[in-house]
């Protein structure tokens, strides 16, 4: 019964340890998710009880390596790791940089009935909040589609905080977003070619590689290197109530590192319309003041508010 009971916590803790290895390579290579987490986590408890068992039903065996070298040698290996890899130096840095999973605090989006709140943390240096207060007109049981981005001074997308939650109908009602990641993703597919595409299909739309706004890596502007040459950037957010047979609309605000401001209100900037260039025949989507059609879709967001925090 006794070799019984040994085999069967013997057998669970191994099964047990392989959920969390499986579990763990998950966590480190795929974006963040509460329930591969949360069963690491919960399978990690189990496992601190199958332990204390498999060292119960052991005892005799395992007191043996307590009288030997080995005990020391290996409590010092694992005391330097730990004590390495919560210092973090720059090659252990490197690794952890390749993991998908960059957590809940890098990336935090809640819907509540008083509005949204968006959490952005890059860098423990750098933390932004964006609060959007609800408007008579918000009903978070159909809540509306929501897309939030950044975009350099040249009004170029160089990134998606947040994606619509439903991305097939984001992207039918949330034109002017979807029409800036299509950009984008478009100079990415180029960029992946050649630099000499890229470079052509920057001049062609108009930028210059020489601005110092030019630059299409998001961390340039948000945690740039050079603090003496720091770069304004916007940050946008476009909102469409399903149903409600009005356009989208498209607030922003400034973001400037040269004038660091803790708190700052985003305006309204228009609604999206479609504009054909017949002559390079190209589609563009511009945006344009609200007119008497919009009524309940200016009640949507009382007010949107960004914090950030630099530390």
């Amino acid at each position: 019964m006794k070799e019984r009971n040994r085999s069967f916590v013997s057998l669970l803790t191994a099964f047990s340890f392989v959920v969390l290895v499986l579990t763990g390579i998950l966590a480190f290579i795929r974006p963040f998710s509460i329930q591969i987490v949360g069963l690491h986590a919960l399978i990690g408890f189990i496992f601190v009880g199958l332990i204390a068992l498999h060292v119960a039903n052991n005892f005799n065996h395992l007191s043996r390596y307590m009288r030997t070298r080995i005990l020391w040698s290996t409590l010092a290996i694992t005391v330097g790791l730990t004590a390495l890899f919560l210092w973090q130096p720059a090659p252990i840095r490197s690794i952890l940089s390749l993991s998908q999973n960059l957590g809940p605090a890098l990336d935090r989006f809640e819907m509540k009935d008083n509005g949204l709140v968006y959490h952005y943390s890059p860098s423990p240096k750098y933390k932004m909040v964006l609060t959007i207060r609800a408007g008579k007109a918000f009903d978070a049981k159909t809540p509306p589609h929501v897309a939030i981005w950044l975009e350099n001074a040249s009004f170029y997308h160089i990134k998606t905080l947040r994606e619509p939650d439903d991305l097939t109908v984001g992207r039918a009602t949330l034109h002017y977003w979807d029409f800036k990641v299509r950009g984008w993703e478009q100079a990415k597919r180029k960029a992946a070619k050649s630099e000499k595409e890229l470079k052509e299909q920057l001049d062609v739309d108009g930028v210059s590689g020489a601005t110092q706004n030019s630059s299409f890596d998001p961390d340039d502007y948000v945690l740039p290197t050079d603090q003496d040459i720091p770069m304004p950037y916007r940050l946008l957010i476009e909102i469409d109530q399903p149903n409600d047979d009005q356009p989208s609309l498209v607030y922003s605000v400034i973001i400037d590192n040269s004038d660091p401001r803790a708190f700052q209100l985003l305006d309204l900037m228009g609604y999206p319309k479609r504009e054909d260039d017949e002559n390079n025949d190209k589609e563009m989507w511009a945006l344009y003041f609200v007119d008497e059609r919009f009524d309940s879709a200016l009640e949507l967001i009382n007010s949107a508010l960004l914090m950030i925090d630099r530390n």
